[in-house]
């Protein structure tokens, strides 16, 4: 019956182990640089095009589809509330979203 039971870990053994996970990471922890994500420009001329596009005619595109989109399904008869707050909603997503969501992603990095 003896030999069923699990030898039991005496509080050396556990200490040993925690100070060999510990004591690594603490080495690495110390030896670890900081990392500038924010120097990096490998996507800057995306980004720039990207954002012309939704700020410019691009922007004002997909606002004119939006709304054309609502209205076609107002005259086909069936009358939602989102068929005239998508319209509105994807314009000032598009004319004041791009500046929030880059100053954001500017502030994080």
């Amino acid at each position: 019956m003896q030999s069923l039971l699990l030898p039991r870990r005496s509080r050396a053994d556990r200490l040993a182990k925690a100070a060999g996970i510990a004591i690594p990471v603490a080495v690495a922890a110390l030896m670890a640089s900081a990392a500038y994500a924010g120097a990096d420009a490998t996507f800057t001329p995306a980004l720039t095009k990207f954002t012309d596009f939704l700020e410019g005619s691009g922007g004002k595109i997909i606002t004119v589809l939006s709304l054309a989109g609502g209205l076609i399904g107002l005259a086909s008869g069936r009358f939602s509330l989102g068929q005239v707050a998508v319209p509105v909603g994807v314009g000032i997503g598009v004319g004041t979203g791009v500046p929030i969501v880059t100053s954001v992603v500017t502030a994080i990095i």
